[in-house]
């Protein structure tokens, strides 16, 4: 007669409380087995753990990846801002404008934006041009945003992957015991419910870094955006003093 699922585990129950009986009846003396190491604990969580080293993997990428590009040196330097002033209030614009395509800069964006908006519309007044320089500097800061995001994503992905490895652990024990109750096998109920806890722990492993790494940049990216609006404050205060030498120089160019 075949026995239902919840009828083999009911037999499989009595039997735990003679199981541990004899564990404690075990020789005083006895040496404990040698913890795992981290290969073994790695095969213990089966296939799980190679997506799960994948996403590890991405996130200390793009870790790094910020620690390179989030610098003040990368989106407002000061070098630059300076050297623009100058060039701005010594009426260089054209040396100004090739300065800002050699740099790849936030602030070179921002300012050749503000450079190509006054040289289309000379009689622009201030308030125009400034608002173009908002509009490109809200554009660099929303990219600065979605990067240091991917962190996120990847703090929200991995509890997942670990759970679906949880699930699929403890699904092996389970039939471990459905399947044989007879010759119940403690190995391989041990090994699936190992694979359930290592792969819950690998995925809070890389979550929980993850968290505090998005946090961190994101702190960072608030503080390199506000530099850049000082910079490009700064840049839009020469082009303002600028302009009205810049609308003689077309009328006397017209007449």
């Amino acid at each position: 007669m075949k026995i239902p699922v919840s009828g083999k585990l009911l037999l499989v129950l009595p039997a735990l409380p003679a199981a541990a009986a004899a564990a404690e009846a075990a020789p005083a003396g006895a040496e404990p087995a040698a913890g795992l190491t981290a290969a073994e604990l790695f095969a213990m969580g089966g296939w799980m753990m190679y997506a799960l080293a994948a996403v590890s993997v991405v996130g200390v990428s793009l870790v790094f990846y910020y620690l390179f590009a989030l610098r003040t040196g990368r989106v407002a330097p000061e070098a630059l801002a300076i050297r623009l002033r100058e060039l701005l209030n010594a009426g260089r614009v054209r040396e100004a404008k090739e300065l800002c395509r050699a740099d790849r800069s936030s602030l070179a964006r921002v300012a050749a934006s503000a450079l190509a908006f006054r040289a289309e519309n000379p009689a622009a007044g201030t308030a125009a041009v400034k608002e173009v320089m908002e509009s490109e500097g809200a554009r660099q800061g929303a990219k600065m945003q979605e990067a240091v995001h991917y962190l996120a994503d990847i703090a929200a992905v991995a509890p997942m992957v670990g759970l679906l490895g949880t699930v699929m652990g403890m699904l092996k024990a389970f039939n471990s015991v459905a399947f044989d109750v007879v010759k119940a096998r403690p190995m391989e109920l041990a090994g699936g419910v190992g694979q359930a806890l290592v792969t819950t722990i690998a995925g809070l492993l890389i979550a929980i870094p993850a968290v505090v790494a998005y946090a961190v940049f994101r702190g960072r990216v608030s503080s390199l955006v506000g530099k850049l609006e000082v910079a490009s404050a700064g840049l839009l205060h020469v082009l303002a003093k600028s302009a009205p030498a810049e609308g003689a120089a077309a009328e006397g160019d017209g007449r």
